[in-house]
């Protein structure tokens, strides 16, 4: 048995224009079997951090609010703050920023929720049982939707080869407190040669774990929460994920949190994956690089594996643009996310959600 993973391309016509594409197919991959009349629903985003371009553009949601609001649901979107510094770590930036972005009711017909609040504590604790926790910890407004759509920017991402859906879920709609928990255990290392000693990164760190001593960085490894905003923030690019078994172990934790995210919602989640802008690293960034491959296509699935796997196979089957920051591997059907992360077996978060039963890898792709 194959999951059906659902895809357009990006051609166009004065009859059929993208946005009239993409209703064709959240309908063709059954948006109203998820919708309940008078259902509050989740439609979680990434806003993009300030200064990045790549995430996905906001008017293009508003064909998908619709569709929801003609089936008799209540969409709102979402996402959750971030542990680093930045425009998102708390609501009212958080808000500002969505706004700036063109994420507004005018634009999408929709109201955004911070998910888990002004300050990111606003959780409900979800029991997971998996290896790595027994109870997750949600952004509440996520929780208490009766229905979870994931609306996701596919791109390259350091700790896990490329984010998708399930990145999007377990990641982006973890509290505060879950995120830490995911991080924990993966502090980055500092690469003295490089660093000039000029405190850029002790000023963002939040769990002040970083100091400079003789003019040169030095980590507290017992103080951080390995949350990465010193890597995102430090001009002379010294700090470096340390690339060892604590990325799968980052992985099986956000697919973890996955779980605690759609357990509640079964028979009630879809999963939208935009291939578009596909950047070599996240959209939490304030920059967004030259994209690795050409833009594809948008796929729908009720299955987060499949439409992950599915979208990983359509960007390697790309050949790779040699301008880009992938170096390597640029031939098509060559792996573009091991091109770029060559230590990070991306693979295993679809593994690892496959065996706690989120989904299959096997999938059947239908054009719509």
């Amino acid at each position: 048995m194959k999951a059906p993973v659902y895809f357009t391309d990006l051609r166009t016509t004065l009859q059929k224009n993208l946005p009239k594409k993409i209703s064709a197919l959240v309908d063709a991959a059954g948006l109203a079997s998820v919708i309940s009349a008078g259902a509050l629903v989740a439609v979680k985003v990434h806003f993009g951090e300030k200064g990045n371009t790549a995430f996905i553009r906001s008017h293009l949601l508003r064909g998908i609010i619709e569709d929801i609001r003609a089936l008799g649901g209540k969409p709102f979107l979402t996402d959750a703050n971030t542990l680093y510094r930045g425009e998102r770590t708390e609501a009212v930036s958080h808000l500002m920023l969505a706004h700036q972005h063109g994420f507004s009711e005018t634009v999408t017909g929709a109201p955004v929720i911070i998910a888990d609040g002004l300050r990111g504590s606003d959780a409900v604790v979800v029991e997971v049982h998996g290896k790595h926790f027994s109870h997750a910890s949600i952004a509440a407004a996520v929780h208490h939707a009766d229905t979870f759509i994931s609306v996701a920017h596919v791109k390259g991402h350091e700790l896990t080869g490329f984010g998708g859906a399930l990145k999007n879920t377990g990641m982006g709609c973890a509290s505060r407190e879950g995120k830490m928990k995911q991080h924990c255990g993966i502090a980055p290392q500092i690469e003295r040669e490089l660093c000039s000693g000029c405190g850029t990164r002790t000023e963002h760190c939040p769990a002040g774990a970083l100091m400079v001593v003789q003019k040169k960085a030095v980590l507290d490894e017992q103080r951080c929460m390995g949350c990465a905003s010193c890597i995102l923030v430090c001009p002379r690019e010294a700090v470096k994920i340390r690339w060892d078994e604590d990325a799968t172990l980052f992985m099986e934790k956000m697919v973890e949190y996955a779980l605690g995210v759609l357990k509640p919602k079964q028979g009630k989640t879809l999963f939208i994956n935009f291939l578009t802008d596909i950047s070599p690293a996240c959209d939490c960034y304030g920059y967004a690089d030259y994209p690795i491959v050409p833009d594809i296509g948008i796929l729908a699935a009720r299955d987060p594996v499949a439409i992950d796997q599915a979208s990983a196979d359509l960007i390697n089957a790309c050949r790779g643009f040699e301008q880009s920051v992938l170096k390597k591997n640029h031939q098509p059907g060559a792996d573009k996310f091991r091109g770029l992360y060559p230590k990070v077996d991306w693979a295993h978060q679809l593994e690892y959600a496959a065996r706690l039963g989120l989904g299959i890898r096997d999938y059947r792709m239908i054009t719509v």
